[in-house]
């Protein structure tokens, strides 16, 4: 048996334990998590290394669950003492709890269809744990020197920084229901400084991959963040105006998790979403479909099951701009009338919530270089900052920087801008999807095209 198959099996016994001991306590239900991870992260600057850090934990949780009054109560505790006697105590302690608690007529494990396959995500490969950290930091330095080397104004950085992990995860519940799964992430990321005539810019690429093998090249990372710096070097104001907004697929996934946080089940029922009585109604151009799907293989955010044992699975979330679902877990889904959609998220020290898996619009035709060379003026924002995002009316203002489009090409860069509008109103004036869909993140898109926004900058 395998190093990581044996300590899989011991996590098991442990949340068999903390089930028992529950049950014993006077738990009606209860469900047990285990998270473990290892992780190491170095970070190099020019030719010297700022820091290499290695880091190990594990902790379970138990929740217990006591029936009574219409509902059940509730109360979670979690240790990283995995011994016996400690885990004991934790689950007295969880029943202890729960029964100081009001019941909840939504609480509750799920009522049945739990995942029973265990389907090959490729969330891992075994043969990158034997990868020494001297290689990874090998390739930071590759990515530094790239960046350098792209171009002479490339004059300093704020370092090249690697990073790998990996995660186990054993959930059990009363049910009858037991899990586990072993997810790897990895990560290059480069920021360096560009300058010219006493004007200093930065920027920054990255590639994130659950393989090591997956991952673009260390001198593909660093080259391209040099160009993304470079580009922004002599940026300026621009008056304020109305005009087109291209979102490049670095910056338009923020404009999908803001969806995300929409269709959340819990905004739902509280009412804190502007779609909260949009289900199947157009909310956006019919160009654009969003997907959820937690099976995607190799994807940042698959899993076989999610926080709850329910199997992960294909949501389409907007359908050619029609929305068509709410992502939710068993005690949203209760409150909805609805089902889960296997969408749960839990750490072994909280209840469940909803969180998207993987989330992506679905790309268009139009290369990225085609919607550009086909807006006559507008802005093409490369960077967001500041949070500026009301999920109860859909308003939207973020600070922003970019370069200007006159004529369907780039004029010059511009930063000290704020581009504003309403969610709602930019789904629906997205008038070009691209077909650069990449995956830097759980959440993806192609870049997206606003037909108008109004941009602020000098008055």
């Amino acid at each position: 048996m395998s190093a990581a198959r044996a300590s899989a099996s011991a996590r098991v016994e442990s949340a068999r334990w903390a089930l028992r001991c529950a049950a014993e306590a006077g738990a009606d239900a209860a469900d047990a998590v285990f998270v473990g991870s290892e992780s190491v992260e170095a970070r190099v600057r020019g030719d010297e290394i700022d820091f290499v850090t290695e880091a190990r934990e594990h902790v379970l949780g138990i929740r217990a669950l006591l029936a009574g009054d219409g509902g059940f109560r509730s109360a979670i505790t979690c240790t990283s003492d995995l011994g016996d006697d400690a885990v004991a105590r934790m689950a007295r302690d969880a029943v202890t709890l729960a029964r100081a608690t009001a019941a909840d007529p939504a609480a509750g494990l799920p009522d049945g269809g739990f995942a029973s396959d265990d389907p090959d995500l490729g969330l891992a490969s075994e043969a990158d744990r034997d990868v020494a950290v001297e290689d990874r930091i090998t390739d930071a330095f590759a990515a530094e020197r790239a960046a350098r080397e792209t171009d002479d104004r490339i004059a300093n950085s704020e370092g090249s920084q690697v990073g790998s992990g990996f995660s186990q995860v054993v959930y059990a519940n009363s049910a009858g229901f037991e899990g586990t799964y072993i997810a790897a992430s990895h990560s290059l990321f480069c920021e360096p400084l560009a300058r010219i005539n006493g004007s200093m810019q930065r920027d920054y690429w990255l590639t994130v991959a659950r393989r090591l093998a997956d991952l673009e090249p260390p001198q593909t990372v660093g080259r391209r963040a040099a160009e993304r710096a470079v580009r922004r070097l002599g940026a300026k104001a621009i008056p304020t105006c109305e005009a087109a907004v291209i979102f490049d697929s670095v910056t338009a996934p923020s404009l999908l998790s803001h969806l995300a946080a929409c269709v959340n089940g819990y905004a739902i029922y509280r009412g804190t979403s502007f779609l909260a009585k949009r289900l199947g109604e157009s909310i956006a151009n019919p160009a654009i479909s969003v997907i959820d799907d937690g099976r995607r293989p190799g994807g940042l955010g698959s899993k076989p099951f999610d926080g709850e044992g329910l199997p992960t699975r294909r949501n389409v979330v907007v359908e050619r701009g029609r929305l068509r679902t709410w992502l939710t877990d068993s005690y949203s889904g209760r409150k909805l009338g609805f089902e889960s959609t296997g969408n749960a998220a839990r750490s072994a020290s909280s209840a469940p919530s909803v969180a998207p898996t993987n989330l992506w619009i679905e790309p268009g035709a139009a290369s990225f270089e085609e919607i550009v060379a086909s807006t006559e003026r507008g802005l093409l924002v490369t960077e967001l900052i500041g949070m500026g995002f009301n999920p109860v009316t859909g308003d939207y203002s973020r600070g922003a920087a970019g370069l200007w489009i006159e004529g369907g090409e780039i004029a010059f860069p511009v930063e000290e801008i704020t581009i504003a509008g309403n969610l709602a109103e930019m789904l629906d004036r997205i008038d070009a999807v691209g077909s650069d869909l990449q995956w830097l993140g759980r959440i993806a898109s192609p870049s997206l095209r606003v037909a108008q926004m109004t941009i602020a900058g000098t008055s």
